[in-house]
């Protein structure tokens, strides 16, 4: 194990060491079992000195907010002068590693999906007065996978001590690793004013993050690119057009219409101009999109360039058309991730989505 834990230790008289779950730039993070309610917890703790100082204020920021999208805080405990953060444990992967690394891109539905989850989850932590200030694909947890069975925004009192950091750099402060790290991942969902006057933000900056990251998993790219060069493209609100595919198809075009107009509302430079979280929620439940489950199949075959059928382990072949594909169309004995419906003689694939050469 990493960190200051091994397995089996146990902090506070109740909550004992069960496995090292990973790391970010400020922080070790455990899953644990709490003996006096007996339930799995994620147990964080600071990797230097410098955070330590931070992380009962992070603590008391992230328990403002109570959301079925928001990862619950549950305690705060210290022990022989080191801090802990007891938060609910999220038994999944961060959207990252979850959907990311698997996908070019998603389909219209489900980036509709987590984004009207994700506005319910920042629309409550501005309720709290809370700014998250860090969102990012790591710092969204997915239970389900595909499925998105949950889906939760996590380390918002994390966050704060990562807007001291982000902060530090701005203004020329002494660069560390865990500052260079946490900067370098805020960067490219950074909105502009977070780095002109980043001790001035407001609620406005984590609609702008959540608008960057819908772009990336509808788009397969990030809007302003990554590193330094990114920065004159988010002072300047520039972000490459959306690629023709996303429209293009009659099956899909309508709700990539609906997405496209809102992150473009997101990504606007003047912080007036962008809605705020609730107005999100209320535009996101306007939207139309499925939520039925999502397999994963092989391309078996096609037929005349048009249609064919999907191998699914221990299950019957499901048929596809190619019109039903979005984006990249896969070839034979390629992965995708498709639903499927009921049909004539076969149950019948839409959306279908080509996954990568892992």
């Amino acid at each position: 194990m990493k960190g200051p834990h091994t397995k089996g230790n146990r902090v506070a008289s109740r909550y004992e060491i069960l496995d090292f779950v990973g790391e970010g730039g400020m922080q070790f993070v455990y899953k644990a079992h709490d003996e006096v309610l007996d339930r799995f917890v994620a147990l964080k703790t600071p990797k230097d000195a410098t955070a330590e100082k931070r992380f009962h204020r992070s603590a008391v920021v992230s328990s403002r907010v109570n959301h079925p999208n928001v990862a619950k805080t549950l305690d705060y405990v210290e022990e022989n002068g080191r801090p802990y953060l007891v938060e609910e444990l999220i038994e999944g992967f961060d959207l990252s590693k979850a959907i990311l690394k698997e996908v070019d891109f998603l389909d219209p539905f489900l980036v509709a999906k987590i984004f009207h989850h994700l506005s319910k989850g920042l629309a409550a932590s501005h309720h709290a007065g809370v700014v998250h200030r860090d969102l990012k694909p790591t710092n969204i947890m997915v239970t389900g996978k595909y499925q998105l069975t949950e889906l939760k925004i996590t380390d918002f009192g994390i966050a704060k001590m990562a807007e001291e950091e982000i902060v530090e750099a701005a203004e020329g402060g002494d660069i560390t690793n865990s500052t260079s790290a946490t900067a370098v991942g805020a960067l490219p969902y950074m909105a502009p004013e977070a780095i002109d006057t980043p001790r001035n933000v407001t609620l406005k900056a984590d609609v702008w993050s959540l608008g960057a990251m819908m772009y990336e998993l509808l788009t397969g790219f990030k809007p302003f690119g990554s590193g330094l060069r990114a920065v004159r493209h988010i002072v300047e609100g520039k972000y490459d057009p959306f690629p023709a595919f996303i429209t293009s198809n009659p099956q899909f075009s309508y709700l990539s219409s609906e997405l496209i107009s809102l992150i473009e509302s997101c990504l606007s430079v003047d912080v007036n101009k962008r809605p705020s979280a609730d107005q999100l929620v209320e535009r996101c439940s306007l939207l139309c999109y499925q939520v039925s489950e999502r397999f994963v199949g092989t391309m078996k075959n096609i037929n005349h360039g048009k249609w064919g059928f999907i191998s699914v382990p221990e299950q019957d072949d499901v048929f596809y058309h190619v019109d039903s594909m979005y984006g990249t169309k896969p070839i034979i004995g390629e992965k995708v991730m498709f639903s499927k419906y009921v049909g004539g003689g076969a149950d019948r694939a839409l959306p279908v989505v080509r996954l990568k050469h892992l």
